[in-house]
């Protein structure tokens, strides 16, 4: 499953930096369909980006930016999200940084990787009634 569509990126672009909020908008919720983990991806915070056959790469906060450098031969080595990771449903819970290229890489139980929730839509963290969330 493709856990980043160009769907999900433009509208990570179009809410933009939610650090003013209270009650964050979750773009995109991540699960673990084997075990523990959850996460509620609010932002998407940058790419890493490399030209082929180069050693030092770029980063970008913008979908425009990237889109660019992608046309002018860069690859894309990474996206870093923001969001509520819930591992274990209690004070372990936090807000923080995660690689979308880790989550993609990850394999659980009988293989099976991370996947993204198609029936969860957009709304405030505070509807996910999650038990750590203090907001």
């Amino acid at each position: 499953m493709k856990l980043l569509t160009k769907e999900i990126e433009k509208r990570f672009k179009k809410i933009g930096n939610q650090e003013k909020s209270t009650d964050l908008i979750v773009i995109a919720k991540f699960f673990n369909p084997t075990g523990i983990g959850t996460w509620y991806i609010t932002e998407l915070v940058e790419y890493r980006l490399k030209k082929e056959g180069e050693e030092e790469w770029e980063c970008t906060e913008s979908f425009d930016v990237k889109e660019k450098l992608v046309k002018e031969g860069y690859i894309v080595l990474d996206v870093i999200l923001f969001g509520y990771a819930s591992l274990f449903g209690d004070h372990n819970d936090e807000w923080g940084y995660i690689s979308l290229k880790e989550l993609e890489e990850f394999r659980g139980q009988f293989s099976l990787g991370i996947e993204r929730d198609l029936h969860c839509g957009e709304k405030p963290i505070s509807e996910f009634n999650i038990k750590s969330l203090k907001l």
